[in-house]
């Protein structure tokens, strides 16, 4: 895991004699407030080198951050500070910004920190701010959720998406307009064709894919092969396709991407399910590595939603189509043929134990090329659904809390035979009525992490000034 790398700028009186005199104190206030973000194990603290009475201090402190490359600001206050220094260090310090108040009863820290996000806003910059003792779970909890939502706007400027093919059966929600996600989020799209994966597919040795293929056979609950749509020499050809993306990914250096898939890989050569599932999971055959964000149908503002989720949640994230709701069981069936990642089989970081509950099955008559399906029940647990869209051009995320639910096993097979026996499953009973949800969710597609992430998503939309529509209600955690 990455860790955020958070500045601090701890602001103090413009008097050099008061500065003096409060120093120490103001000190400790930073320590505690320092101390307790490192405790999350999530954050990597930068803090100016001095405490800023005056101009050219706010300016180098600014300067020490953007030269950190910090992800958010906080400005801190525990004393009276003067706001045209919070100002002044804005101009250099890297946004997004938080503005935090400690309590300090005696001197009138609170009055420097309206005074100072009043003077922010102002000039046209909205710090969010958070007042309280850093030692409060509540308090601290605030400052992180803010954090992961900052330092995920950050992490997407200059990222690039390889988008392999074009729009996938006539879908206008899987493509986005490239010149709107660099302007918007700073994100450049490489497209590549298809044939790419094909022509390095066949050029992977075979001893490589032999290995691989011995490594699911043995990691995995069963492998069904039936002489037909799925052979050892299949699947072996879609290790091969997974192979030829990382050489692409590392080649373009792409951080996510999307595979068309239908209808020509899943026709011509094989489907696309191994690559898909094994480059969202954290690790493969070859051992633990970083989760690669993979949309099918080369779904653009999915994959986009995707990288929020990894980047705010540091966690394997989901692709699924709503498939289908069963009524009586009040439970949304989220299920595609790929993109499920064998961890949401176990919710695990280790692979035997998600792949002790994955079978690969053959695939079924819509995909003659053939190839492994990669198919388990999503473990349970509380789960952050989400998905951008857009309206005339404009973004707007859908939020969804909800739950994926523990069924029996034998009521679980028995509604995915009445769905896709050969796909991966996710019971979800959502946060709202299903009437809301069919008439406000944008698209087919939907994404999500295990965990409580509804405010870090809201912080993201308002940030970038995005609307959002919560169908449901976010559970403090």
């Amino acid at each position: 895991m990455r860790k955020r790398k958070v500045g601090i700028i701890t602001l103090s009186d413009g008097r050099e004699f008061v500065h003096n005199e409060l120093l120490r104190m103001n000190k400790k206030f930073q320590d505690r407030l320092k101390k307790a973000l490192e405790d999350t194990g999530e954050v990597e603290v930068i803090s100016a080198s001095d405490i800023v009475w005056k101009p050219s201090l706010a300016k180098k402190a600014g300067k020490e951050l953007m030269r950190a490359e910090v992800e958010v600001t906080i400005f801190n206050y525990a004393i009276w500070c003067w706001p045209h220094l919070t100002v002044i260090a804005s101009l250099y310090a890297p946004g997004p910004y938080l503005a935090y108040g400690q309590i300090n009863p005696e001197y009138p820290g609170m009055v420097a920190f309206l005074a100072a996000a009043g003077a922010l806003e102002q000039v046209g910059i909205i710090p969010q701010r958070v007042w309280g003792e850093p030692e409060d779970r509540l308090v601290i909890s605030k400052v992180m959720k803010f954090i992961r939502a900052a330092s995920a706007i950050n992490r997407l400027k200059g990222e690039r998406y390889g988008m392999f093919g074009g729009r996938p059966m006539g879908m206008y929600t899987t493509v986005a307009n490239s010149d709107q996600w660099m302007r918007e989020f700073g994100i450049d799209v490489e497209q590549i064709d298809q044939y790419e994966l094909v022509m390095r597919a066949e050029k992977v040795p075979s001893e490589r894919k032999e290995k691989a293929r011995q490594w699911l056979e043995k990691m995995v609950k069963e492998v069904r092969y039936d002489g037909k749509q799925l052979t050892p020499e299949i699947l072996e050809k879609q290790i091969a396709i997974y192979y030829a993306a990382r050489e692409l990914i590392d080649e373009y250096e792409l951080d996510f991407v999307g595979f068309k898939g239908q209808p020509e890989m899943t026709a011509h050569y094989a489907t696309m399910d191994i690559a898909e599932a094994f480059l969202n999971d954290p690790y493969d055959w070859d051992g633990p590595k970083e989760p690669i964000i993979t949309a099918t149908e080369t779904d653009m503002d999915g994959a986009l939603t995707m990288e929020i989720f990894k980047h705010i949640s540091q966690k394997p994230v989901l692709f699924a189509d709503v498939r289908h709701y069963f009524k009586k069981e009040n439970l949304l069936d989220l299920c595609n043929s790929g993109q499920h990642g064998t961890y949401f089989a176990g919710a695990s970081m280790e692979p035997e134990e998600n792949l002790k509950n994955v079978i690969l099955y053959p695939e079924n008559f819509y995909f003659p090329a053939g190839g492994a399906a990669v198919r388990h029940i999503a473990a349970p647990g509380r789960v952050t659904l989400a998905r951008l869209a857009r309206v005339k051009d404009k973004y707007i995320m859908s939020i969804v809390p909800g739950e994926i639910v523990d069924l029996p096993e034998k009521k679980a097979e028995e509604l995915a035979r009445k769905v896709q026996e050969e796909w991966p499953h996710a019971y979800v009973r959502i946060d709202t009525s299903m009437d809301d949800f069919l008439s406000y969710y944008p698209c087919n597609h939907i994404h999500g992490v295990y965990g409580e992430y509804v405010d870090e998503l809201i912080h993201f939309c308002k940030l970038k000034n995005i609307e959002y529509r919560l169908l449901g209600k976010a559970r403090n955690k």
